[in-house]
């Protein structure tokens, strides 16, 4: 009787271990199956290849593939939506940048997701350097040069930049706000076309989020570089002074961007994908395939991610605010 009572009991303790058992099972084994990241830019751009570098290094360390998804749109919007919007499980992560984490909230009203509730910070992933290049036709070689030839024919003068709302759309408006000057912007959705549009001189200007391109046509003479649009000068146009160098003191606009997923994600997935991020942008191979294009990796907490997406917001809602910046 007592064997019998004792089996029993055995025989429904591995029957409940079996029924929540798999919930369980499967939070541990987490990453069981391959894992999406979205990145809100067309390939070739500098969010796409820093989004790469992270999904290589990401699959390295947590063993599975990180399949990188191309979600274009809306300065970066459309992408981040899509990562508000997917199951919080880990499975559908994505590449936030300063366009739609930092600049939007302050540009549109009507934006689809809320930054603060909708999204989960994961790590700052890495920050890029940008420049103003222009065609060799351009009538002019420095900021000077431009600010001069803009204030001489308003409106005539077009610049190009990859999407409205991104970081190098901002940078112009920031800087035709600090000078007094009246600027056409051309948005790109990406860089690619932008690229071909400024070689071919269809294009007199851009604002350049990276180096990635510019730097080499630069050194190859098929375009001349105006400014560096970050806080420093760039190792790979180490001549070219910043905008702040030629007169407008505190003008940093860098591109960086972050690991997100959608809001509640579970603090072990996020552990798990933080800590194998920040292994893998601190090996000398990911400096070096950063490095290449003008960045440079800045993995980090969670917490310091999130304090950085609200110090940003904070600094680009006055600049917006300030220089009257609107979108159509």
């Amino acid at each position: 009787m007592h064997s019998r009572r004792k089996l029993l009991i055995s025989t429904l303790t591995l029957t409940a271990l079996g029924l929540a058992g798999p919930a369980a099972l499967a939070q541990s084994a987490y990453p069981n199956k391959p894992i999406r990241l979205i990145v809100p830019f067309p390939p070739g751009g500098p969010t796409d290849i820093m989004g790469r570098v992270a999904a290589k290094v990401l699959s390295d360390r947590l063993k599975q593939p990180v399949v990188v998804d191309n979600r274009p749109g809306a300065g970066g919007n459309l992408g981040t939506d899509a990562i508000a919007k997917a199951p919080a499980d880990g499975y559908t992560i994505g590449m936030g940048v300063i366009s739609s984490l930092a600049i939007a909230p302050a540009l549109n009203p009507k934006l689809p997701f809320n930054v603060k509730t909708d999204l989960t910070p994961i790590s700052m992933v890495g920050i890029a350097r940008g420049a103003i290049v222009a065609h060799p036709s351009a009538p002019f070689n420095d900021l000077k040069g431009l600010i001069a030839y803009a204030k001489a024919h308003p409106g005539k003068l077009s610049y190009g930049s990859s999407g409205v709302g991104t970081s190098n759309h901002l940078a112009g408006e920031y800087l035709s706000a600090l000078a007094g000057i009246d600027m056409v912007h051309i948005p790109y959705k990406g860089s690619s076309q932008l690229a071909q549009d400024l070689l071919g001189g269809q294009l007199p200007l851009s604002f350049e989020s990276s180096l990635t391109s510019a730097a080499p046509n630069v050194h190859s003479g098929k375009l001349k570089a105006i400014a560096v649009t970050s806080a420093t000068r760039s190792a790979l146009l180490p001549g070219v002074p910043t905008v702040a160098e030629q007169g407008f003191p505190g003008f940093d606009v860098p591109t960086w961007l972050g690991l997100i997923g959608p809001a509640q994600l579970p603090r072990d997935v996020v552990t798990m994908l933080n800590k194998a991020l920040g292994e893998g942008l601190a090996s000398p191979e990911a400096i070096d395939q950063f490095a290449q294009f003008g960045a440079e990796p800045r993995p980090g907490t969670p917490e310091q991610f999130t304090e950085y997406i609200a110090a940003e917001t904070a600094r680009w809602g006055k600049v917006i605010r300030d220089a009257k910046i609107t979108i159509d």
